[in-house]
């Protein structure tokens, strides 16, 4: 029998250990690591893909890393730029596109847990759930299932259906642009500055000041931030 390889991603050491130390009683279940930052669930999702043995679903504290050693309100960022569980959830897709991601929460949140099934999580459950809950929702998970409490459903469906009236205005936005304009605002999604943007594209300074004014006027925007923000809810890829 193939047993199921969780890892589980809590800043909490007891609660982790606790966790693994249950989850790890049942005959299909084993648990590859805990830890306590998303720099080192990260490696150990690297390390477990190169040995060939991948993890299969992740556990993750939604508030990894937001309770940080100067006490209650401090906040800590880690070096890869996670700052919680909800931001982790799209950098392990990246690498690890076949691993399920379930956030563990100390509350209900329609817009985090909306915005954690946007960057691909498959589930929102309470920390401190029953062991039979958590582990069904670890086996459900694997059958491409998603799991969240049913307060959070109307909630949830509503940050969702917001987020797709806003996408659809966005794309609706960028559509309106011309194949140059789209290139520079692809540019500025990366991140680039007009100089950059100009000998990237082969265009003068003056030519890509011209274009971008035409961005954010197409855009409805007065900045290249909030021009990004509105190609990022429309999906434009940043230029390569």
């Amino acid at each position: 029998m193939r047993r199921i390889r969780v890892l589980v991603v809590d800043d909490h050491r007891v609660f982790a250990e606790s966790l693994a130390a249950a989850m790890g009683t049942e005959p299909d279940v084993e648990v590859v690591a805990t830890t306590g930052s998303a720099s080192a669930a990260l490696r150990c999702l690297d390390r477990a893909q190169v040995e060939g043995r991948g993890v299969d679903v992740v556990l993750v504290d939604a508030d990894l890393g937001v309770r940080a050693p100067g006490g209650p309100g401090a906040r800590m960022t880690w070096p890869d730029g996670a700052a919680d569980g909800v931001s982790l959830v799209a950098q392990a897709l990246g690498g690890h596109p076949g691993v399920r991601l379930v956030i563990l929460a100390d509350r209900d949140d329609p817009q985090r847990a909306a915005a954690a099934l946007q960057a691909g999580a498959r589930g929102w459950v309470a920390k401190d759930s029953s062991l039979s809950r958590l582990l069904a929702v670890v086996r459900g998970v694997l059958r491409d299932e998603t799991h969240l409490p049913p307060a959070l459903l109307t909630g949830v469906l509503g940050e969702l259906s917001t987020a797709r009236r806003s996408r659809t205005e966005s794309e609706r936005l960028v559509e309106s642009l011309t194949p140059r304009e789209l290139e520079v605002l692809r540019c500025l999604v990366a991140g680039l500055g007009r100089k950059s943007v100009a000998e990237r594209l082969f265009l003068s300074p003056h030519t890509v000041r011209t274009h971008t004014q035409n961005v954010l006027g197409k855009l409805g925007v007065h900045s290249t931030l909030a021009a990004v923000a509105v190609a990022r809810r429309a999906g434009v890829e940043p230029a390569d």
